[in-house]
């Protein structure tokens, strides 16, 4: 007769050498005990967590964003349901609107001192923000992991998301192949909703490696915040104090609708090679109008899903967590039909 993945789990983390023999090389051992991180700086099951698991019952898992008003987490609440549905976890998208790390940072220390969380997946504007609340997390012996935008050098498990580096890279050659005509001394002028955030500097580090060579001079990265009309004005204020633009840049879904919005209503469609990245509607519409050359999808779907799925295997199955790479597709007037709209 065989065992259920519960029943096999608690005869692992019922010994210490069983559940060493685990060897998870994101977080070391796992077993129950009464405090999360080991004195060599392994991770230890919470017992509260562990009794959920004796009990069969579902795992609580939560996903705190950085800013769920954001209509990139649309489709990351559609994947975590998905898995939830899928797995049989209990499920739910938390975060500040707005950004406000501190919030961000009060809402999962209250989960934590609460015992109301199982798994946690965590995505900061900053990834040094969360570093301090990470390793609480850790401590208290809640698995927890980053996705959609990285923590390096924190005390998480796993990273579910693009490579944001590679991904920034990516655009910059793309944007070169695109581009007619000797462009040595002309300009290319970069966006980001948050320039102080981890994952455009990441990103923006990638994309000037991809121009290395290529005679571009980069503008920016110039920071344009979330709120659209806002945005636009300083795009456009941006781009009136420019000559010898010949390419622009959007690091994420919504300074790329914003510089796409400029670039159509300045007329400058023909002049100008742009490329973005999420696939929001307005997005599909500026590729379809031949106003933004491409754009990346970072698959939002797919990251909320593979963040449940990791801590959930995880948690019932012992499942060593490893890091998801959710890709970057690059889409264009040719295969936009067949992509996914992200909003």
């Amino acid at each position: 007769m065989s065992s259920s993945p519960r029943t096999l789990r608690r005869a692992l983390t019922a010994a210490t050498a069983a559940a060493a023999a685990l060897s998870l090389t994101a977080c070391g051992a796992v077993t129950a005990a009464d405090a999360g991180s080991t004195a060599d700086g392994g991770f230890e099951l919470a017992p509260y967590i562990q009794e959920r698991l004796d009990d069969d019952k579902p795992m609580r898992i939560k996903l705190s964003y950085h800013d769920p008003s954001l209509a990139f987490a649309t489709p990351i609440t559609a994947g975590m349901k998905k898995a939830g549905k899928e797995f049989g976890a209990d499920v739910s998208l938390i975060g500040p609107t707005g950004g406000d790390a501190a919030k961000q940072v009060s809402e999962i220390q209250t989960l934590i001192q609460q015992k109301a969380v199982d798994g946690l997946a965590v995505s900061s504007a900053s990834s040094d923000a969360l570093k301090p609340v990470i390793s609480q997390a850790h401590k208290a012996g809640i698995p927890i992991i980053s996705f959609n935008t990285d923590n390096p050098d924190s005390e998480q498990m796993g990273f579910v998301g693009q490579d944001l580096k590679g991904s920034g890279k990516a655009q910059a050659e793309e944007l070169r192949k695109n581009l007619d005509g000797d462009v040595n001394g002309k300009s290319v002028v970069v966006f980001s909703v948050d320039t102080g955030a981890g994952w455009s500097h990441d990103r923006f580090n990638g994309f000037k490696e991809g121009l290395d060579g290529s005679g571009l001079k980069i503008v920016g990265p110039v920071n344009v915040g979330n709120e659209p009309n806002s945005a636009y004005n300083t795009v456009e204020s941006t781009m009136s104090g420019q000559s010898g633009v010949v390419a622009v840049a959007g690091l994420d879904c919504c300074s790329t609708t914003a510089a796409a919005k400029w670039v159509a209503q300045s007329g400058k469609t023909d002049d100008i090679t742009m490329g973005g990245f999420d696939l929001l509607t307005q997005t599909s519409e500026y590729i379809e109008r031949g106003v933004l050359d491409f754009t990346i999808s970072q698959n939002p779907a797919e990251q909320g899903y593979q963040a449940v799925k990791v801590l959930n295997d995880f948690l019932t199955k012992g499942t060593e967590i490893k890091g998801v790479d959710t890709g970057a597709q690059f889409i264009t007037r040719d295969n936009l039909a067949d992509a996914t709209v992200e909003d």
